[in-house]
């Protein structure tokens, strides 16, 4: 798998970007004691880039809550290779595989998002998605397009051809694959 890092513990800086699961690239704004009762505890001020919201992360809670740097220059050629790349079927059961992606999605890692991406595209050219389904590939397709951009300094409207072009390559890759899989089940 691309995306197993060492874990380790995270400290961030004021004007720091990082990754808050599921909502994105965000800036830490500034690192503040809050009281809450007897306790004065650290918190990182976070503004999203995508709704220029404020989220309060408590400093301690950091790793829990998944926040983390974006992914590397390295990284964002993996990440595109292995949207190009063919997948795995998941679950055929919409609510077993919901339930499977709603629990990749919230890892906030994006090569996990990538995945859910991948295959919620793929649906989407064979049927309609659900509605709960069409929300989680916008926002998977958010997610990837959305750190790619920021780590390769670029437009979303530079990023989105290539992943476009990656995504269409695994859907082809995976359909080759089916046609080949069913094939070779043809008994002569």
């Amino acid at each position: 798998m691309y995306w197993l890092k060492e874990t380790k513990t995270v400290s961030f800086k004021i004007g720091q970007q990082v990754v808050y699961p599921n909502h994105g690239i965000g800036t830490i704004e500034q690192i503040e004691q809050k009281q809450i009762g007897t306790d004065s505890i650290p918190f990182y001020t976070l503004r999203l880039a995508a709704t220029n919201t404020v989220v309060l992360v408590p400093v301690r809670n950091a790793d829990e809550v998944g926040l983390r740097e974006p992914i590397t220059s390295a990284e964002c050629e993996l990440l595109v290779k292995a949207l190009g790349d063919d997948f795995v079927q998941p679950p055929s059961d919409w609510k077993d595989r919901f339930k499977e992606f709603s629990d990749k999605m919230r890892t906030g890692c994006v090569f996990e998002a990538s995945h859910v991406l991948k295959f919620l595209t793929y649906i989407s050219h064979t049927k309609p998605l659900s509605f709960r389904e069409q929300r989680m590939l916008e926002r998977a397709r958010y997610l990837v397009i959305s750190e790619l951009a920021a780590v390769c300094h670029q437009a979303t409207s530079q990023v989105e051809p290539r992943i476009d072009h990656a995504l269409n390559r695994a859907c082809s890759k995976h359909d080759r694959a089916a046609t080949r899989a069913a094939g070779a089940t043809v008994v002569h």
